[in-house]
């Protein structure tokens, strides 16, 4: 069954919140403690609505059903949900910054199968067609492969702080866009 992207809209979000705490739980724990999940579900992992309101929050579906979701930006909020506080909505001036690619989440029984590059391959040409030459984004340690085999390059791991007294590891990354 093929895959199709469509721009995400405020009527997905329960299933796009779904859909980040099945992928979040299913394919995290091999990098993260449970508490440290949970954590990040309440601030780091979810759904921006600004990336909605922008247009440039993707949902991807097979057979209807919301299979993957990830999006980019052209505002300085590098990562987090509506919940996470110190956000910055300003817009960033493609000419001396990166774009950011966010909140990338795939479903479990889906994953490994592409949709992830497809997801990513189209945030890149979205992000260029409106003048960015670079990308980056915060890697989950899960992540971190994808985005590497896509040519994104790892900075220095960074600790998040999720509540509770519990820290959530994520690996900055960024790219430079080529013409297509």
């Amino acid at each position: 069954m093929a895959v199709t992207l469509r721009p995400a809209t405020f009527d997905d979000i329960a299933q796009l919140e779904a859909l980040i705490a099945r992928s979040a739980r299913a394919m995290s724990p091999a990098h993260y403690r449970p508490a440290q999940i949970e954590g990040a579900l309440r601030g780091a992992f979810g759904v921006d609505t600004q990336l909605l309101t922008d247009r440039t929050y993707f949902a991807a579906a097979e057979a209807g059903r919301l299979v993957g979701c990830g999006g980019w930006s052209y505002r300085s909020t590098l990562f987090g949900s509506d919940a996470r506080g110190g956000r910055d909505a300003s817009i960033l001036d493609p000419r001396s910054h990166a774009a950011k690619i966010r909140a990338f989440f795939i479903d479990p029984d889906k994953a490994r199968r592409g949709i992830g590059s497809l997801l990513l391959q189209h945030c890149e040409t979205e992000a260029r067609a409106h003048g960015f030459a670079r990308v980056e984004l915060v890697a989950t340690l899960a992540g971190v492969p994808l985005y590497a085999a896509r040519g994104y390059a790892a900075g220095d791991m960074i600790r998040f702080d999720v509540g509770s007294g519990e820290t959530i590891e994520f690996i900055p990354m960024h790219k430079t866009l080529v013409a297509p």
